[in-house]
């Protein structure tokens, strides 16, 4: 299998992106990267590389984290994330991993790759620490701001295959975000939503959760629209940095909001696999990034979800 990596993306790149090819390599011995980078920075960063199973591609253009995505690659056709996608597209490599402009990713991975068979919307799923120690995933977390009911209860169905898939989870159940537990609870949306998702005999539902719910192991999938989904995200984030960064409290369970403890998150939805990474990814984010891509690979779960859409 072969996996393309953005080795210029990210704030700490690419030396931190070096550091983490090089160890994952250490653990795999099954998948090819394609270095896309500043080849002269790259190789002098990797050293002697000629036993390893890489190849360099080297991009003279460079996508910032502020550019406007859909112009930055119209007019950086030789930067690592155009070519990225563009590779990935035409099937010469299997799965594409980046760092860089979260934008530009989300617009290679919906129009550049196209979406699955039966996908209305592509979605990003977000890891959540649970109090007993586990992990629910939540989705969507910023890419759809404006939801429809359908959009909800197809993000039940792919955060169903993702938590069987990579997480592997039986029987995951899925929850929906709500103000309150009754059916009857919450706008239209939610309302709406909610039948869609009870009458789908392809999750297990167990109904709504509360704000309150998300941390208390209620449910292994957790279901939202982007916009309330980000705000819970982004809002957890500053926990962590007022608790732990500037008050100094120590907490194992707030530990686990670190958010350089996580590698990278799928879009998922497409034709095949892409993995995002926070810009301030280091050497352990950019392993984890490959390792969830080839991960991806191995279980052929883009297929898998659009399998799971058509079935309905």
């Amino acid at each position: 299998m072969r996996i393309a990596i953005d080795m210029m993306g990210g704030d700490y790149a690419p030396k931190e992106s070096i550091l983490g090819v090089l160890s994952f390599l250490q653990k795999h011995n099954d998948c090819e990267l394609i270095l896309l980078g500043d080849e002269q920075q790259l190789r002098e960063g990797m050293g002697d590389t000629s036993f390893l199973p890489v190849t360099f591609v080297h991009t003279s253009d460079e996508i910032s984290m502020k550019e406007h995505p859909i112009k930055a690659m119209k007019e950086k056709p030789n930067s690592a994330l155009v070519m990225g996608f563009g590779m990935l597209a035409k099937g010469m490599v299997d799965a594409f991993t980046s760092a860089g402009n979260t934008g530009v990713m989300l617009v290679g991975a919906t129009h550049v790759l196209k979406l699955a068979e039966g996908v209305l919307r592509p979605t990003i799923p977000t890891p959540v620490p649970q109090i007993d120690g586990g992990y629910s995933i939540m989705l969507d977390v910023g890419i759809n701001a404006d939801c429809k009911p359908e959009n909800l209860n197809q993000f039940a169905i792919v955060g169903n295959v993702y938590a069987k898939e990579i997480l592997g989870l039986d029987n995951p159940t899925v929850a929906l975000l709500n103000i309150g537990e009754e059916e009857s609870k919450g706008n239209l949306l939610a309302q709406t939503s909610y039948q869609l998702m009870k009458e789908n005999k392809s999750i297990n539902f167990i109904g709504n959760i509360e704000g309150r719910d998300v941390v208390d192991n209620k449910a292994d999938i957790i279901v939202t629209d982007g916009f309330t989904g980000n705000i819970i995200l982004k809002f957890a984030e500053s926990l962590y940095d007022v608790i732990k960064v500037k008050r100094n409290i120590q907490d194992e369970f707030l530990d686990k909001f670190n958010h350089r403890l996580y590698a990278g998150v799928p879009v998922l939805g497409c034709t095949k696999p892409v993995v995002v990474g926070h810009g301030v990814s280091d050497k352990v984010s950019f392993a984890g990034m490959c390792e969830l891509a080839r991960k991806m690979i191995m279980t052929d779960m883009c297929n898998k979800i659009k399998d799971s859409l058509v079935a309905i």
